[in-house]
């Protein structure tokens, strides 16, 4: 207590440090007045109205940047810098009352690994060596969250936990905002984005805007071969149980879904639950392979859910839950899914494909962030561009890059001026040749030093070409953001580029 007026509560920050310890410190402390002298003072907070939602999908990791914040601290200081933009960069539609605000929204999915969620973390703790206890102890926080989507077990309460999050998060958010009209969009850090590439790609467009001509052919070939119910029953020697399965409405596409539990809450015993569990799963690993063969043989499939097995043939044993609402963008924050995507087997992105219910796609990352790919050369691979440079938010660009494209552009142009002196140089020195002496020798020199002249005329004009082309938004990426550009680049700090190995940690952290 300061005074009478003024209390100070300090919250104990059950956040581990660095090095995997709890913190003695405590977290922002929380103020409350008494009194209403000091009304002038208290801010006024945001705008009820949201134009639009975001939901944040963290990475790995229980924190979220170098300073060992929560998901929840840095979404509410991506909230408050979105507040703050508005102000300075759109005030006059804010006051107009044209622009409100963005409502973002953080999806937790790490705990719903660790701790006593699943005791793998009581399981790892066993089998860890004593040494470098801290260092073992932040490999376990972190690292083992990208072995753990690598594994079918855990890679499916992953997906789980993150889509039915964001449905149970946008329920909540209509409830409180029944007049909400604004757009829904996700973005994703570092794995997260990868988390949200995986379950985007594998929703299902129910407006019939995009229509996918393979959909029905790839039906057909999983479909293929699946024997009628009453037959798979009567190979079993289990015909008997028809009655039960026609109470329940059950087909064989029904069955092969089906879980132990399910038979014996049916009513099953157990001699033939075992029987159908064993046949349901030989019978569902059959229909894998052909799921896999499928996928590969739909790598360049136009859109759709054919191109998605082929992103993600290598997890086909993980089902997808589908999502309550339509999205507007995806933004990828230091995203690996370009890599992954090529650890998978996938040489290509169709120029057609485009993620089933997300109209757009940005692929946002720092020039110095060690975990962040490229997905642009996935689409046209012959295409050499650059990414595109996002503007820093004071205006233009940042003054130590400014100056470096300058001296580039200064070096082009003295090097065309000193090319077109060279090229007049020749041309007199050619024509006086030609009329004092008849040497054949001296001719076949000139032509040699002409031909190195236009040759490297022909590759200056192309190098001022892709300066020109280099931040093109015209051009078009195939379908992936709807015709527009996918890569887009950070300004780096001037103090940056003096060691980019010094701060490429922190540049994969820089995005909140």
């Amino acid at each position: 207590m300061h005074n009478p007026k003024v209390i100070v509560q300090f919250q104990q920050s059950a956040i581990p440090d660095e090095w995997g310890t709890p913190q003695d410190g405590q977290s922002r402390p929380r103020v409350v007045k008494r009194g209403i002298d000091d009304h002038d003072e208290v801010p006024d907070g945001e705008v009820p109205q949201a134009d639009h939602l975001v939901f944040m999908v963290h990475g790995i990791g229980p924190v979220c940047d170098l300073r060992f914040r929560s998901m929840v601290e840095c979404v509410d200081d991506f909230r408050a810098i979105s507040l703050k933009l508005l102000q300075t960069h759109f005030r006059k539609s804010v006051e107009e009352s044209k622009v409100r605000r963005v409502e973002f929204l953080p999806v937790h999915w790490h705990s719903a690994l660790h701790g006593d969620a699943t005791g793998v973390d009581r399981r790892i703790k066993k089998i860890t060596l004593p040494s470098t206890a801290r260092l073992r102890h932040f490999t376990n926080e972190t690292l083992l969250d990208i072995l753990f989507y690598n594994s079918p077990t855990y890679c499916q309460t992953i997906v789980d936990k993150v889509s039915l999050e964001m449905n149970r998060l946008y329920e909540l958010f209509m409830s409180r905002n029944p007049d909400f009209k604004g757009g829904v969009s996700v973005a994703g850090h570092s794995l997260g984005s990868l988390i949200l590439f995986d379950i985007l790609s594998n929703q299902q467009d129910l407006t019939g805007s995009f229509p996918d001509p393979r959909e029905s052919s790839e039906s057909e070939v999983v479909q293929e071969g699946l024997p009628d119910l009453q037959e798979a029953l009567e190979s079993l020697s289990l015909l008997d149980y028809i009655t039960v399965f026609d109470k329940e409405k059950m087909d064989m596409e029904s069955l092969l879904m089906c879980t132990v539990d399910d038979l014996k809450e049916m009513g099953i015993p157990l001699g033939p639950r075992k029987k159908i569990a064993k046949y349901v799963e030989e019978m569902a690993a059959s229909q894998v392979i052909d799921a896999k063969s499928t996928a590969t043989s739909f790598c360049c499939a136009p859109r759709g859910r054919s191109q998605a097995v082929c992103n993600l043939y290598s997890s086909v044993s993980v089902r997808y839950n589908p999502l309550d609402f339509e999205l507007v963008h995806f933004f990828a924050l230091g995203s690996p899914i370009g890599m992954f995507l090529t650890v998978r087997g996938l040489d290509k992105i169709d120029e057609t494909y485009r993620l089933p219910t997300c109209k757009g796609f940005f692929n946002i990352y720092h020039p110095l962030d060690p975990v962040a790919y490229r997905l642009e050369p996935m689409i046209i691979a012959d295409l050499d561009l650059k990414p595109v440079l996002i503007p820093h938010h004071k205006g233009r660009k940042r003054l130590h890059l400014e100056l470096k494209e300058s001296l580039t552009r200064m070096g082009s142009d003295l090097k065309q001026g000193f090319l077109s002196s060279l090229r007049s140089a020749w041309q007199t020195l050619n024509e006086f040749a030609r009329f004092h002496t008849s040497s054949a020798q001296l001719q076949e020199e000139l032509e040699k030093v002409a031909d190195q002249i236009k040759e490297e005329e022909e590759k200056q004009k192309l190098e001022n070409t892709e300066i020109c082309r280099e931040e093109d938004l015209s051009i078009k990426i195939g379908m992936l953001n709807g015709g527009h550009r996918i890569d887009y680049v950070l300004q780096e700090k001037p103090i940056e580029s003096f060691n980019e190995y010094l701060f490429a940690l922190q540049s994969h952290l820089c995005y909140w």
